[in-house]
Formats: structure tokens, sequence, C-alpha cells
């Protein structure tokens, strides 16, 4: 019997100066389930959608995004289902990783981005929340972020890798380094390819439970164009998808997060298209089995 799953997409994009991202997940819906998802089967699979209401200001719709993703979750992840939640905007992390570690503890953590997501609020160049859930889950950031930063360790610090990035800021990647979080920039990967500096970041994260985060804006513009902020140079999409399929099996594996689709950039649907096998790869079933509802 395939493993049961849990799959929300959360319509939220205020916490990215560009919030197309909220469109994502209704537009995933919208195009009607990818082939793993088709034939019925015993595994319950399902796609919750979330709107969080509006708000006065971008923080505080981001608490109550955040907060309804943690609460939705949670009641899954007891049962030890995996979830795969679909963005919206990168900000929704810290709903995603606050649930799975009140779940499992203190987990290892996968960041696939082309940023580090590492500002805080004394560093940030835009004031974007999107920017920041990175250094916010590695508890260094209360004040203003506090509604939104866990009260509680999320992070195994020795556990957390960022696979990718190829823009960023000095004061990110000075926190990061003091923290001992590893950064296999895309430059490395280039270099020495993604098959081996995706075994690396798993040797380092997936010691116990764990979780990857995937920002569409890893993958390289040409491949994937609808994303909330593309840089040139990223991931080969296929290889991603491939790198993601071989987790399928790992019962540490607690959750995946695809982020950042921005379907009013999506030339031709290569985005969507590239989405949707993401999403099979990241079932525990993948191709071989299927859920029993969408929408």
């Amino acid at each position: 019997m395939a493993r049961l799953a849990a799959l929300v997409g959360v319509a939220f994009g205020l916490g990215a100066r560009d919030p197309g991202c909220a469109a994502g997940p209704e537009r995933l819906l919208e195009a009607g389930p990818p082939p793993c998802l088709r034939a019925p089967a015993s595994a319950g699979a399902w796609m919750e959608l979330l709107r969080p209401p509006r708000s006065p200001s971008a923080l505080a719709a981001a608490a109550v995004a955040v907060e309804a993703l943690e609460a939705a979750l949670a009641p899954h992840l007891a049962l030890r289902r995996r979830a795969v939640v679909v963005g919206g905007d990168h900000s929704l992390a810290l709903g995603t990783w606050r649930a799975l570690a009140r779940a499992r503890g203190p987990l290892g953590l996968l960041w696939v981005d082309a940023h580090l997501d590492a500002h805080t609020p004394r560093t940030t160049p835009s004031g974007a929340l999107h920017g920041m859930p990175l250094a916010c889950l590695l508890g260094t950031e209360g004040g203003v972020l506090e509604p939104l930063c866990p009260p509680y360790p999320a992070l195994d610090l020795e556990r957390v890798c960022v696979l990718g990035a190829r823009s960023f800021e000095p004061p990110e990647a000075r926190l990061l380094a003091r923290l001992g979080v590893r950064v296999l920039g895309m430059g490395e990967v280039v270099s020495r390819g993604l098959a081996a500096c995706w075994a690396e970041a798993l040797e380092r994260v997936a010691q116990g439970p764990y979780g990857v985060s995937v920002d569409l804006d890893a993958v390289d513009p040409d491949q994937a164009p609808g994303v909330g902020t593309p840089e040139p140079g990223g991931l080969d999409g296929e290889e991603l998808v491939r790198a993601l399929a071989g987790l399928r099996a790992d019962p540490e594996l607690g959750a995946v997060e695809l982020m950042e689709y921005h379907p009013g950039r999506d030339r031709e649907g290569r985005t969507l298209a590239l989405l949707q096998r993401l999403l099979c790869a990241a079932l525990p079933w993948g191709e071989e089995g299927t859920g029993d509802g969408w929408g």
C-alpha cells in the first residue's frame, strides 16, 4: 500500500514584493491532477487550498497564513504522513517547518533556492518577508518577526544545507557561515554536478527527520520562467525532479515544499509542467500510485 500523504496549497504572496505567487496553488488545481494523482488507489492525498483572510499589514497577513498552514499540517504530521506544501511565497516555510519540528523535534533541512533567504529586519534591503524565513527558522531573529518565528528549536544547526544559491547579500552569507550552515552555491553545482552536491547535502541533513524546501527560482529561468524572483544560471529542472524522486521512499523525509510559482510569468506553461513533475516526485508513491481526491 502506498504511504499516506497530505497535499496543501496556500494562496499567499504578500511576503514577496510581487504577490503574484499567491495564484500558484489555484492554477495548479485548475490544471487538474498530474498523472500520479489520477487513478483511484488506497493512498490518501488531497489538495487542501488555504486562502488566508486579508490583514492590515504584510507581517500580520503572514502570521495568519503561517499559523493556518501549521494548523492544517499538524494532524497529518502527527500520523507520520508526508506533507507536500505548494506556495505561495517562501515566507510560508515558517508554517511548514514549525509544524514538522513540533511533531518530530529539531530537523535537518535542505533549502534549494537561488537565494539564501537569510536576511533579518536589520539587513534586508527590500523588507520582503520571503527573504528572511531561513534566518527566522535558524533561531537568529525575534523582535518584529516574533509572530512568525518558531518559539522552540525548529532546526538542528548541524543539519542545514542550502543548494543552488547564486544571488544574495554579504550579511546573509556571513550569518550562515557563522552558524555553520553549508552553502552549495550554483558555481559549485556547475563544477561538481548536481548529483554529487545533492549527495553531500543529504549526507548532512538526512541523519534523522528532515525536509526539503524548493523555491522554483532555483531552476534556470529558461526552463522555469514563472517564478517570483528569477535569477539566471540555475539548476536543470529534470535533474532536480530525479534527485527529489530519489527520496520518495525515505520515511525520514517529513515534508517537501514547492514554492514561489508565479502563473502570471509562466510562458507557455513550462513552470506549471515542471511543478507537476516535482509534485509527483515529492509524493511517497510518485508515478506508481495515486490519491483519492483533487480539489
